[in-house]
């Protein structure tokens, strides 16, 4: 439990350092305001540049985590309190060490390597059940309530961020700040679905046994044995069904390769798996 706990925090910890390089070298410096308090906080940034960015992330995340632990639960709170006070503390230690600058001024590849990385960083952290804080929040809650996905939610959310930063920086910075918008929104769920892909399997051979052994014994994993008849030959037979990670798949079909060469092994992808040995049902 301490192990899976630690490692939880250390890749929250990996996916907020993400998020903070793509907003102080790709957003700011660019004014793009892509969504998000962190967005929000970059228009009021430029109406008031006394006030750091991280500052007001800080207070507005320290606002918005009340209605988490209060709505979500204290687990989901406690991570997200952790997430958004660290994010504004990675910004605040770059912002104040590091100089940011300005990686590049081309607003397209600001927009689309910027959001790349914000939207890697985010996967990491909601696929660990936080958020980076902000709107995230909201946006968990359409998702806890509503059944939305995290991606759509976050776009429903953003979108009047990046009116705002219409009004403030110009039309052609609010589309490049709506064009982020809608990047994260399709990467954040396509990230997501590829940390949590398995391989759902189904094996037809003749050395059933041996291969259910090995899936049990040496990889470790359940599998289940169904009954069926081959329409060809008219006899009865096992079929394995299982469900590996891509690693185990690969070590269980050089196991298969080597013992029986003409097995046939059926395979498809599958994007969540709620269960013993894989993710828990939150």
């Amino acid at each position: 439990m301490t192990k899976h706990w630690v490692k939880e925090y250390l890749l929250i910890t990996f996916g907020i350092i993400l998020v903070a390089i793509a907003v102080e070298y790709f957003f700011i410096p660019n004014n793009l305001a892509a969504g998000g308090v962190i967005g929000l906080a970059i228009v009021i940034n430029s109406l008031i540049p006394q006030i750091a960015v991280s500052t007001i992330t800080l207070v507005v995340n320290l606002i918005l985590f009340v209605v988490a632990f209060l709505l979500i639960g204290k687990q989901f709170g406690g991570k997200t309190l952790y997430a958004s006070v660290g994010l504004s503390v990675i910004m605040w230690i770059i912002e104040y060490f590091f100089s940011p600058f300005a990686i590049t001024r081309d607003l397209i590849i600001a927009t689309i390597f910027g959001t790349l990385i914000a939207a890697f960083g985010m996967a990491i952290v909601f696929n660990n059940n936080s958020t980076t804080g902000g709107t995230d929040i909201l946006a968990k809650l359409l998702n806890k309530f509503f059944n939305i996905n995290m991606g759509k939610a976050l776009l429903i959310v953003d979108i009047i961020i990046t009116l705002a930063a219409s009004v403030v920086f110009g039309l052609d910075i609010g589309f490049y700040a709506m064009l982020s918008v809608i990047i994260l929104g399709i990467t954040v769920d396509r990230f997501i679905d590829g940390f949590n892909t398995s391989k759902e399997i189904m094996i037809m051979s003749t050395s059933v046994e041996n291969i259910g052994e090995f899936i049990l014994k040496d990889l470790n994993r359940g599998c289940t044995y169904l009954n069926g008849v081959g329409a060809y030959s008219g006899e009865d037979i096992k079929i394995i069904y299982a469900i590996l990670s891509r690693g185990e798949f690969i070590r269980l079909k050089s196991y298969i390769k080597e013992i029986d060469e003409k097995a046939f092994i059926s395979v498809r992808e599958s994007y969540e798996v709620l269960g013993e040995g894989f993710m828990k049902m939150e």
